[in-house]
Order: structure tokens, then C-alpha cells, then sequence
């Protein structure tokens, strides 16, 4: 039998009596949970494998855990799957008529969870999560979905059964940015306004923009992204390499394209040697210094995020390490500016900015000059007009304007970043694949096999 609201509530109240949750903080920690990724690289020592959810809410080293993961979107019944590995999946049992996990055990370890001041979120997605949208329509749909199995609304299906969730994390690695945009709006139609704050996060690999979520998050306010700095060249491992290390580029974008002032960008990493692609890791000190001097350099600096928990513990409390290294919220840092990188072409105007030219690639954070205004990218883009809306065709505006030149020369001569990552138009550009009329077209799911261990693969090869 579910546990009446009213004990939930009770429990949810003694939030008050512990630290809770400042999203305003510099030094908050995320750690995903449910893939045993430790488990799944050391088959041979079950006894670091991924532990009960409460063990990771035991101290206050961590501030935040998703939940991984939603990996398919419309399975049986029309309802979702959710795979968390060793500590629950289909295999120990579904609701009747669908494949989604019954996992109502949880729901006291999560509340517990909550009241010591965690923040609980249900991440979508995964490296192998690649669910396509047909379009808007569908992807609102599916937000009310994951609102009533997990968060405000009410089902049958309830996973974690009357527990209320905290948000929502997109960690989308495949298929198509078709609807999530969408998707993230009716989120926030249904959440906003409540007595319960819900947030909203994102996490992008660090390669500017984004292939899957880039136009979500420009367009929706999302309250933290937690950039994924591995398996790429933008890696903490390449983090004294400023040609490649552009934690700048996604500060610059939280002041002058996010549509919430106050979003928090997260330095991602992975949390040992085997939680990622070889060649991808720092270890502690390193990674404590990289968290460290990024605080102090970029305001928007909100903490950082591991991958995952298992590989955390395993690793001689990582995260332990890190939080203290980072100690209490400062105040922030102020973002180091740098001249702006040469325009490929057009004349200066603007307090030095380059006048817009259409055929040159722009990459997001680029700012020129056009009809009298300075205006800033938000994306890779070449040959959107400013102003109009962009060649995608979904009415969005690729260029945000940032006013009248005459008021803002001092500022237009100089952009808030350490490096621009200009990606080819290959990665920037989804491959649209067909959807059905009853469920989104799952891509590159692997059938989850019969093991306790069964996980959905995520940054690891």
C-alpha cells in the first residue's frame, strides 16, 4: 500500500531542520545514481557496486543526485521504461500491462533523501536513450507523463510510488532536439507558480552548442546545466589548454542567452579512470583545482557534477574531496573577459564588434553589429538574419538582441569567454528520423539484458 501524502508531507518538513538545497550556492556537488557504472567496468567486486540510494544521502558532501534514467519514452501501455541497474529495473517486476519498473520501494529512501536537503531529480535519456519526438504536440504530452508518474501529478504507475520528485534533468545523447524544447515549456507551464519549487536541468556535452538540448536551453529557463567535460576535446583532462577548454563559452551563454539570469553551470567530470572514455579523467587535486579557479573566474559557476556514484565511492570519496576543496559559497567569481575573437569578415563597427555578414559561420557567444544594434548568437548559425527568424524553419531567432550600440560600446569591445569552440555543422545538425503516431521512435536503445548488473550505457564505451 503507498504511503498516505500527509506522512510524505511530514517528512518533506523536516527539510527545515537540516541544510537544505541553495541553489545560489558555489559549491553544491551532483552525483547521478542508478547505473552501477562501477559495476559495470568491475564485474569482480560486487562489494563497491552500486549501493541503496540512502548511502549517498548520508553526509552533506552531495547536494543533488538524478535518477538515471528514462531510457524509452512509449514502451507497453503507452508508459515509459526506467532502468536503474542493480537497484531496480523491469526484471523485479512491472506494472501490470506495461514494462515500467515498479521500484515503490524507494520511495522511503527518497524521502529521506529530501529531508535531509537533496535535491531528487528523474533524469531522461542516457547514451543510449535516443527517444525522437514527431513533434511538439508529442513532447508536451510526454511532460505531462513525467509530471504524474514522477513529480506533481497523480497515476496508478507511480514508480516511486507518492514520493514527489524535485524535477527533471535532460541528459540527452541521441536521437533528435526535435520537441524537447516544447517539452521543457509545458514542464514549466504545469510547475511554475506551485508551493513546491521544481527545477529544471540539462546536460549538454560541452562541445558549443549542444546537438540535443542547445535550442531547449535557450529558449526555456533551466536552472542548472551540468556540462559534461569528458569525451570530447573540451575535457577537464584539457583544462590548460584554453584553445580547447571553454567553460568561458558556456559562462558567456548564462549572461547573455539563457533566458534565466540566474541559471548555474556545472563543471562535469567523471568520477574515476573507468566512468568514462580512457584519457578523460583528473584525479582530485587536479579536479579541485579546475572547480576551484573556475568559481573564482565565472559567476555562473555553480558546482560540479559526477559521474556517477558508484565510481565516486569506489574512488576514495572523490566527491568528499571536492566539496570540501571548494568550502562554503563565496560570492562568486567575476567572469574574465577577453578581446573578442576576430570576425571572419565585414567591416568594425559597434565599439569594435564586426557588422554581421551572411556568409560567415557564427558559433554561440559570437556577438557583430547589425542596422545600428549589437546582437549575440545563441547557436551555430550562417546566414540567419538578425532579427528574423532562424532557417529551421520552428520560428526560432538564432541572434538575441542586446540593444542600440550607442548604449553599449564599452561593453560590446570585449566578450565574456576564454576561448570559442567552433564545431563543424555536422555535429550542430540532428538527423531527423520519422516517428509513429502512437510513441517516439526509440534509436540505439539496447535491449537491457537479464542481469542485476543490466544498465544503460552512458559516456563509457
Amino acid at each position: 500500500m503507498l504511503r498516505s501524502f500527509s506522512f510524505l508531507s511530514a517528512l518533506a518538513a523536516l527539510v527545515g531542520m537540516v541544510s537544505a538545497y541553495d541553489h545560489s550556492a558555489n559549491n553544491n556537488i551532483v552525483m547521478y545514481y542508478g547505473q552501477n557504472s562501477y559495476g559495470a567496468t568491475h564485474e569482480n567486486d560486487p562489494t563497491n557496486w552500486q549501493q541503496t540510494l540512502s548511502t549517498y544521502c548520508a553526509d552533506d558532501t552531495i547536494d543533488v543526485i538524478p535518477l538515471a534514467f528514462v531510457a524509452v519514452y512509449s514502451s507497453t501501455g503507452g508508459l515509459p521504461e526506467i532502468n536503474l541497474a542493480n537497484t531496480c529495473s523491469a526484471d523485479g517486476g512491472v506494472f501490470p500491462g506495461t514494462n515500467l519498473a515498479n521500484c515503490q520501494f524507494l520511495e522511503s529512501e527518497i524521502s529521506a533523501c529530501q529531508a535531509k536537503g537533496k535535491l531528487i531529480l528523474i533524469s531522461l535519456g542516457g547514451a543510449t536513450g535516443g527517444a525522437i519526438f514527431t513533434g511538439d504536440a508529442q513532447a508536451e504530452e510526454f511532460a505531462t507523463t513525467i509530471w504524474d508518474l514522477f513529480l506533481g501529478g497523480s497515476s496508478s504507475t507511480r514508480p516511486f510510488g507518492n514520493v514527489v520528485l524535485d524535477g527533471i534533468d535532460l541528459d540527452i545523447e541521441g536521437g533528435s532536439s526535435i520537441g524537447y524544447a516544447a517539452f521543457a515549456k509545458k514542464f514549466r507551464s504545469i510547475s511554475d507558480g506551485l508551493d513546491k519549487k521544481y527545477y529544471l536541468t540539462a546536460a549538454p556535452q560541452c562541445v558549443f552548442p549542444d546537438a540535443y538540448v542547445g535550442e531547449a536551453i535557450s529558449a526555456v529557463p533551466f536552472d542548472s546545466i551540468y556540462i559534461q567535460f569528458y569525451n570530447n576535446d573540451c575535457v577537464v583532462l584539457n583544462y590548460d589548454n584554453k584553445n580547447a577548454w571553454n567553460f568561458g563559452t558556456w559562462d558567456n551563454w548564462a549572461k547573455t542567452v539563457s533566458p534565466n539570469p540566474d541559471v548555474k553551470i556545472y563543471v562535469g567530470a567523471p568520477a574515476s579512470d573507468t566512468a568514462a572514455n580512457a584519457g578523460q579523467y583528473v584525479d582530485a587535486a587536479k579536479l579541485s583545482q579546475i572547480a576551484t579557479e573556475t568559481r573564482d573566474q565565472y559567476s555562473s559557476f555553480g558546482g560540479v557534477m559526477l559521474w556517477d556514484a558508484s565510481q565516486a565511492f569506489a574512488n576514495g570519496r572523490i566527491d568528499s574531496t571536492v566539496k570540501s576543496a571548494l568550502g562554503g559559497s563565496t560570492g562568486g567569481g567575476s567572469a574574465t573577459t577577453t578581446a573578442a575573437p576576430p570576425a571572419p569578415t565585414g567591416g568594425a563597427s559597434c565599439g569594435g564588434v564586426s557588422a554581421w555578414d551572411s556568409s560567415s559561420i557564427y558559433v554561440g557567444g559570437d556577438q557583430v553589429s547589425y542596422n545600428g544594434e549589437l546582437w549575440t548568437a545563441g547557436w551555430w548559425t550562417q546566414g540567419d538574419t538578425p532579427g528574423q527568424p532562424d532557417s529551421n524553419g520552428d520560428g526560432g531567432f538564432v541572434w538575441k538582441d542586446q540593444g542600440a550600440c550607442s548604449s553599449i560600446v564599452d561593453a560590446a569591445k570585449l566578450i565574456q569567454t576564454d576561448s570559442v569552440h567552433i564545431v563543424n555543422k555536422a555535429q550542430a545538425t540532428n538527423v531527423v528520423v520519422a516517428g509513429t503516431a502512437t510513441g517516439p521512435v526509440v534509436e540505439s536503445t539496447a535491449t537491457p539484458s537479464k542481469r542485476s548488473m543490466q544498465r544503460v550505457r552512458r559516456r563509457h564505451p
